[in-house]
């Protein structure tokens, strides 16, 4: 039993006893800001003073002492602070077992939850049209999307990974209007697209698709599968792989656009006024009702989403989308218009993400495909690597706006924040390999003392993987892996920490502490695999710092 289920399982005992009535449904424990007030904390005094009759100092003292006659395991001290407060110290021996717990359940079942089973969910990212190559900006959602669907996974969620295709209308007529124009030599329509890559795309369709005869190509069908292949081609770069690929375009063939519309008149869900057909959303919380079908009978962008949404909920029990910092109106109304058919809108998450800033040599580089003043995401994955570009897009939240600094990114020094991590799991191994060289296994774990994990540096290792899987119940729960993210960061500091200032191998070191600090090693190995890989990022086993001389990996001692 994990020890706060131990504790708060005696503190709900204690407070029936004392004839708290009801008893609080959540004992909530947390770490004090300053260690010296303990190890756990929780203010259910305060919350249950006024059921107990009791003053809340009052019945935290009782509380105390009651809890102090039968010290739940590990405890061994119970104080009272404050108006209420009540904080818990523990003996290392909890950080032990949380070692033991680790290396026990391993990569594969180590902060692992299944909070979710029998759900499923599909997150829907990055959904852009297919008139170019994607550009730098659109990383952050793709990062974020397929990060937030490992998150959904690792709870026991069943996942899919949707890339939604917007391969109809205006632009893709425009798009295709681009591509003829520059392989016939004629300049690019003036709200076309005028980026580099029409160019090189335009040369590319008429070398592929000449047969000598003259015969036309159809710039539409071949400028999409052309970006598409791009934009598969730099997902995977990125180890995204999505289960499923939604044509908009395929919903006009099967008919599901017309279908969602008769269920949305059945519903009395929309009405007819200036000749074009209305959602009643202001029904639900938008400012407006929104047009479905303009006067003309062309859908507007909305109707196709309307039934898309519609369709994946006919497919997954929850639904996440991922959109850009320009789509905020677009919350309430598919809201609005999923309660309108029927559905719960809190089923339906929607993420924005905020806009990024590249930045290179101090000046900011833009990001637009129409103008082309454009950095494609491929270039960057190509120039800083797959791990610094999943790893910075994770770093901060996505409601906060972002620079990504492609100098530091790139850099081997420890103030990259990816570096400094992947550093870290490279150390491990290397300790490791030099275990092996001295003849040193770390044989049994139920057969090693770890009472001899006692330094500051070792306890501070043990708190950290016991935090994660909380990290990842929180993380999954509120689509934010920008925590495990601080969360590893965290994890790697206190394990450079521990490497500088508790030796494993050498003269002076006894065989029974090399022994217990190499299990040590291997949990913190194993809280650092798991963590990476919701990130989608690589743990590597061996890395070279830009201030080593000579370019030798890392040779330090271990």
């Amino acid at each position: 039993m994990d020890v706060r289920d131990s504790i708060t399982d005696a503190v709900r005992s204690v407070l029936a006893d004392l004839g708290v009535d009801p008893l609080p449904a959540i004992v909530q424990l947390e770490r004090p800001g300053n260690p010296d007030h303990g190890d756990w904390s929780t203010n259910v005094a305060l919350a249950s003073a006024k059921a107990a009759g009791r003053n809340p100092r009052e019945l935290g003292t009782q509380l105390a002492e009651c809890l102090l006659a039968a010290p739940p395991a590990h405890v061994v001290g119970v104080e009272v602070a404050g108006p209420g407060f009540v904080n818990f110290r523990l003996t290392d021996s909890w950080l032990h077992e949380v070692l033991a717990d680790v290396v026990a359940a391993g990569v594969h079942g180590w902060a692992r939850h299944d909070d979710g089973a029998g759900t499923r969910v599909i997150v829907e990212f990055v959904s852009a049209n297919p008139t170019g190559p994607l550009h730098a900006g659109h990383g952050r959602g793709a990062c974020y999307g397929d990060s937030v669907a490992r998150l959904y996974d690792r709870c026991g969620y069943d996942v899919v990974r949707e890339f939604y295709i917007n391969d109809r209308g205006l632009q893709m007529q425009n798009f295709a209007a681009s591509l003829a124009a520059r392989a016939a030599g004629r300049d690019v329509p003036e709200d076309g697209y005028h980026g580099q890559y029409i160019a090189d795309w335009a040369a590319e369709m008429v070398a592929e698709t000449s047969d000598g005869s003259g015969g036309a190509v159809d710039p539409m069908e071949w400028g999409y599968a052309r970006a598409l292949a791009s934009h598969r081609s730099v997902m995977e770069s990125l180890s995204i792989d999505f289960d499923s690929w939604f044509s908009e375009r395929s919903m006009i063939a099967s008919g599901a656009i017309d279908e969602t519309l008769a269920a949305l008149r059945a519903a009395g869900a929309v009405y007819e006024e200036g000749g074009a057909v209305w959602l009643r959303s202001t029904d639900h919380g938008d400012d407006k009702d929104r047009v479905l079908v303009k006067s003309d009978g062309e859908p507007t962008y909305l109707m196709p989403d309307v039934a898309y949404h519609r369709d994946k909920f006919g497919r997954a029990d929850r639904l996440v989308n991922v959109f850009g910092a320009d789509h905020h109106g677009y919350v309430a109304r598919m809201h609005a218009a999923m309660a309108l058919l029927g559905h719960d809108p809190a089923e339906l998450e929607i993420a924005i993400t905020q806009l990024v800033s590249l930045q290179r040599d101090g000046r900011e580089v833009r990001l637009s495909k129409r103008t082309g003043e454009m950095v494609e995401l491929a270039e960057v994955v190509d120039e800083v690597g797959a791990d610094a570009v999943r790893f910075t897009y994770l770093l901060l939240s996505v409601d906060s706006p972002q620079t990504f600094d492609l100098d530091l990114v790139a850099s081997q020094v420890n103030e990259n924040p990816v570096f400094y991590v992947q550093y870290a799991h490279a150390r491990i191994h290397q300790i490791v390999r030099r275990a092996d060289e001295a003849g040193f296994g770390r044989g049994a774990l139920a057969d090693v003392d770890l009472s001899l994990l006692s330094h500051p540096r070792e306890l501070e290792v043990l708190r950290a993987l016991h935090e994660l899987p909380d990290i990842v119940a929180r993380g999954c729960r509120e689509q934010a892996p920008h925590q495990v993210t601080t969360w590893v960061r965290d994890l790697a500091s206190s394990f450079h920490g521990f490497y500088h200032d508790c030796r494993v191998l050498g003269e002076g070191i006894e065989p029974a502490l090399t022994v217990a600090r190499l299990w040590l090693v291997e949990g913190a190995r194993i809280g650092l695999a798991v963590a990476l890989d919701l990130l989608g990022v690589g743990a590597p086993t061996e890395m070279w710092r830009e201030d080593q001389a000579g370019g030798h990996s890392e040779g330090e001692g271990a």
